[in-house]
């Protein structure tokens, strides 16, 4: 690829990395990631990408934004709000960098659309805010043989896994959603809007990793952390023989849709390491 020199000059700070050089990054703007939810974990996960100059970021969100959005959703500003979160996500990319094209995809994943919108990218990014669209997105990328990031953050704790396929997936570690009821709302239980911009920026730093072949990424580990001790951890986590999903006798064979309150975490109030760990199944936007 024959770089102009704006180019050069944008991307000089990766160029210098041996790791990545021209040739990756040549491989990161002919690339292409999905990134479902533009909110809290997508935000800096969109922002990144596209200073990193991926070069095709799809967008998938349903919403419009809110004024109790922007306490942690940095890709949209008081002038965003009531607009559709994929427009005002899209602006703020294409401010970043021209060289990377936004797709915007405004709907809400079912299991009747997810299959055809991952199936166009390398890699995807899961940021929403309910347990339904977690298992969903597990679901179809193990079905599709996607690879994936996924994200949680509630209070002041934050975790993330990176699913590839033949690893341990989302369902060997959370084998199904908790039952509907038993968990608190984001609106009750709150979140450090600090906590979403630092896991969104691994999320980012896994994509990175993952399409340049560089580095160890979170596979079959989860990570976790604390902002109030500011402790991260890493939990080893294997693929289980008895998964629902990938296991030796799987019993879910087909994409299905859970009903799940939004924003739902299990494990609050049981001590930290219990609720870190329960952390990874939700995402509090």
């Amino acid at each position: 690829m024959n770089f102009s020199e704006d180019q050069i000059l944008r991307y000089s700070r990766h160029i210098l990395l041996k790791q990545v050089g021209g040739t990756g990054q040549e491989t990161l703007l002919n690339s292409r990631v999905l990134v479902i939810g533009a909110g809290g974990l997508g935000s800096p996960t969109l922002t990144y990408l596209a200073a990193a100059g991926v070069g095709t970021i799809g967008i998938v969100d349903d919403d419009q934004v809110d004024l109790s959005n922007l306490q942690r959703q940095i890709a949209h500003g008081t002038n965003d709000v009531g607009r559709d979160k994929v427009e005002s996500a899209a602006e703020m990319i294409a401010s970043i960098n021209p060289d990377v094209k936004p797709e915007k995809h405004k709907a809400r994943l079912t299991k009747d659309n997810i299959s055809d919108l991952i199936r166009e990218y390398d890699f995807v990014v899961e940021g929403t805010d309910n347990f339904p669209t977690k298992f969903l997105v597990n679901d179809a990328c193990y079905f599709e043989g996607k690879p994936f990031s996924l994200g949680g953050i509630l209070r002041f704790e934050g975790n993330t896994m990176t699913h590839i396929p033949g690893h341990a997936c989302y369902r060997c570690v959370f084998p199904e959603p908790p039952p509907a009821g038993v968990v608190p709302s984001c609106a009750e239980a709150g979140v450090l809007g600090a906590v979403a911009g630092m896991i969104g920026t691994v999320q980012a730093a896994e994509t990175l990793k993952y399409l340049l072949g560089i580095g160890e990424t979170l596979t079959d580990r989860l990570l976790t952390m604390n902002a109030l001790t500011m402790e991260w951890r890493t939990v080893d986590v294997s693929r289980a023989d008895n998964c629902r999903l990938c296991g030796e006798n799987p019993t879910v064979t087909e994409l299905v849709e859970a009903e799940q309150p939004a924003c739902a975490i299990p494990g609050v109030g049981t001590g930290a390491a219990t609720g870190a760990a329960a952390g990874a199944a939700a995402t509090t936007q």
